[in-house]
């Protein structure tokens, strides 16, 4: 996951500050992802550079590159660079990319053969016509996003998603997960989890080994620590009645709706 921090042409003593609390009401939050600055025409410092990129460490953040205006710097001018010693590359089209070809031969031909008869080189839409009614218009809601992580989650580090989280790797005692959808453990989730952290108690936490700290579902937390297998197997925890329960992956299709 990238985020981009655009400066465009403001003051940056002024923008810097303005990011600084932007970052300070949650600072946990885009801890881990990559960012690119973009800047308007005016070029930065490298002494502001350094500042910028001080301030985004300390929230966990990497720069990975800027941009200003039309002039790439830093990760970016590499990118370029790397594109140039590639060289020209022969172009194969597609055969539907060919189809496109011919069809503006045969507009050109088109308009051509109508400039010829003295006509419009487009032609005009007649105002005695009716107009065709407008299609309705389709609001597609765009399904929640999702925080991949590969790697050990150490105490003290957190994760925090609006959506869901999907952690490849085991996630200690003292780290933290909170997510307002699903929770995905593919390791052992030793840790807090809190799924559903806006009020969603639809909401489910899944783990190779589920052995907590602390284990919450929307308002709900789990109970005393419930009866474990011997041998870590794939769990799943949802709400059931007001209640965090706890069974294995394989057996959840013998829970009762």
């Amino acid at each position: 996951m990238g985020i981009e921090v655009v400066f465009g042409d403001r003051s940056f003593d002024e923008a810097l500050l303005e990011l600084e609390e932007r970052l300070s009401e949650r600072p946990d939050f885009y801890r881990g992802t990559a960012a690119t600055a973009v800047f308007g025409t005016r070029l930065p410092e490298r002494e502001q550079l350094d500042v910028l990129r001080a301030l985004l460490e300390r929230f966990g953040i990497d720069l990975q590159g800027t941009e200003a205006g039309s002039a790439p710097v830093a990760g970016v001018e590499q990118l370029e660079h790397r594109r140039a010693l590639r060289g020209p590359r022969e172009v194969q089209l597609s055969d539907s990319a060919r189809s496109l070809v011919a069809d503006f031969a045969g507009a050109r031909a088109d308009i051509a053969q109508r400039r010829k008869q003295g006509e419009p080189s487009v032609r005009r839409a007649d105002p005695r016509q009716p107009e065709p009614a407008p299609k309705p218009l389709q609001i597609v809601e765009a399904g929640p996003a999702t925080l991949y992580h590969v790697g050990t989650l150490r105490g003290g580090q957190s994760l925090q998603q609006i959506g869901n989280i999907a952690v490849v790797g085991d996630v200690n005692p003292g780290a933290e997960l909170l997510a307002t959808g699903d929770i995905l453990v593919f390791g052992a989730l030793r840790g807090v989890a809190h799924a559903g952290a806006q009020g969603d108690a639809s909401a489910r936490i899944y783990a190779l080994e589920l052995a907590p700290t602390q284990l919450r579902i929307a308002a709900c937390i789990a109970a005393e620590a419930q009866e474990r297998c011997a041998e870590p197997v794939a769990e799943i925890a949802f709400v059931r009645d007001g209640k965090i329960v706890i069974v294995p992956f394989g057996r959840l299709g013998e829970v009762p709706a």
